[in-house]
């Protein structure tokens, strides 16, 4: 069949969809990309808090599914709010890539002296480029002399204002890096690279994953369903079940993640408050159950304080 695959037009949103596409056309589909522009795109100069509700970078493509000017879209799936329109389904969760935030630091940056949490290898009071609510918290928490300040724009611009030094250090998600650099790289000349352990800098829920969207029952679902990693949608479910109890978006200091323990599920969750950081850990095999027992564990955590 011919499937209309809906994409942004950022270098990552590219390469990620392109995955996509040839996955489909080795299964012996037709597909044809087209590029969509979202108000997150539009929108540089603000933090991802500022811009608007959650689905900042999700909204027009949505609207271009309903309207049936495509067929599919391709989202990195911690861009999605937890409760989607009803007319769409989330068709498949491909492979995950990895979970993690990674540090990028400038070699000037780079300490061990200051670091009490063993986790940030940064100068005293070094500036740490982020434009998210979660990244932004968890620095003040294990780190609270560093500096925060707000970087936005695609992957490569965000790697070259780091080496144009106007940051001592930035965070990204492994999984964009990875994929570009499978692409054909990044210049990284004078960077350090760390990756920053996900059960203590928790990344956002469902980093890492591709979410395939489409309409419901249209047979463009039944095309996506046979990229879909079972296992790892099921990990992925179990985080946006918290996220669904939470809500928020990028409005919230909030992150989760999900490893299997044998036959069960293990999810641990950060959730932060008025100068506070909550945690919790839930294990068990329903990820509605964990979401439901991981917000009491948080939001009472967060009210002892």
């Amino acid at each position: 069949m011919k499937i209309r695959l809906g994409t942004r037009g950022s270098r990552l949103a590219l390469v990620q969809s392109g995955w996509v596409a040839e996955r489909l056309r080795d299964l012996g589909h037709e597909v044809e990309m087209i590029t969509i522009r979202t108000q997150g795109d539009q929108q540089q100069d603000r933090a991802f808090s500022q811009i608007g509700q959650p689905g900042v970078f999700v909204r027009e493509i949505e609207r271009a599914l309903q309207d049936e000017r495509i067929d599919l879209a391709v989202h990195s799936y911690k861009d999605l709010p937890s409760q989607g329109p009803e007319d769409l389904t989330i068709a498949a969760v491909p492979e995950r890539l990895d979970v993690a935030d990674r540090l990028l630091i400038r070699e000037s940056a780079y300490t061990t002296e200051t670091d009490p949490s063993g986790l940030l290898p940064l100068r005293e009071s070094a500036r740490v480029g982020t434009a998210s609510a979660r990244r932004t918290a968890l620095l003040a928490h294990f780190r609270p002399d560093l500096h925060t300040e707000l970087l936005r724009g695609n992957l490569p611009r965000r790697v070259e204002r780091l080496r144009d030094g106007d940051f001592d250090a930035i965070l990204l998600a492994a999984a964009g890096l990875d994929r570009l650099e499978r692409d054909g790289g990044l210049d990284m000349t004078g960077i350090r690279q760390l990756r920053l352990d996900p059960w203590r800098f928790v990344p956002a829920p469902s980093q890492g994953a591709l979410a395939l969207q489409t309409r419901a029952h249209d047979p463009a679902e039944q095309a996506a369903a046979e990229l879909d990693d079972a296992v790892g949608h099921r990990a992925v479910r179990a985080e946006r079940a918290v996220l669904s109890r939470v809500e928020g978006g990028c409005h919230v200091a909030f992150g989760a993640w999900c490893r299997h323990a044998e036959a069960e599920l293990e999810v641990v969750a950060v959730l932060g408050g008025d100068k506070a950081m909550a945690r919790a850990e839930a294990r068990g095999r329903d990820p509605e159950a964990l979401g439901d027992e991981l917000v009491v564990q948080l939001k009472g955590r967060l009210a002892s304080r």
